[in-house]
């Protein structure tokens, strides 16, 4: 699939969240993301005949946890579906470097060459980062507004999530292991 359309369908329920919040409120974008998600995997499942792990999780909290905002009209479920999707990321991740079977070794190792000490601590630091945006999440919709909350979910925990993935960059680079050319 061309990077254009990976980044519209990883990014585009997000985008569609947000402009139908601003334009209707809560259950509205609630909605609109449940359908967006919903197309957006099907779409990836049409041109690849498989979905990662990580958007289908993802996408299976988004329609129960959306469903339950629509049907019981509490924004509650919508708002700690970032908490649950982090918290689950984070489990899955840390307990991998507890049993020393690091995860994103075998999501990302056709993307990255590291050595398994460099797998470990990765996958140790993004199982804290996903603690942290877990715990980010919960302060801010507990303690603000619900629309400074949206803002927060669609710019602040993607330039969050943008800045910590730049900032692995010496570690990747410390650890790489050049593949073999036989």
């Amino acid at each position: 699939m061309n990077s254009r359309l990976r980044l519209a369908l990883d990014f585009g329920p997000l985008f569609v969240f947000f402009l139908a919040y601003k334009a209707a409120g809560v259950l509205a974008a609630t909605a609109a993301l449940i359908a967006c998600t919903l197309l957006s995997l099907a779409i990836t499942y049409g041109k690849e005949r498989r979905i990662a792990i990580m958007p289908l999780v993802s996408g299976v909290l988004v329609t129960i946890l959306g469903g339950l905002t629509l049907f019981l009209h509490d924004d509650t479920f919508i708002k700690i579906k970032p908490t649950l999707v982090n918290l689950l990321f984070a489990s899955v991740l840390l307990g991998g470097v507890v049993i020393g079977r690091p995860v994103l070794k075998y999501l990302l190792d056709d993307a990255l060459q590291m050595t398994d000490v460099g797998w470990r601590k990765l996958s140790l630091r993004w199982g804290i980062f996903f603690l942290f945006l877990a715990a980010l999440n919960e302060i801010v919709w507990r303690h603000t507004s619900t629309d400074f909350w949206v803002n927060f979910k669609v710019f602040g925990m993607f330039g969050l999530s943008m800045l910590f993935t730049f900032s692995q960059i010496p570690l990747i680079k410390r650890y790489w292991v050049e593949e073999s050319t036989s």
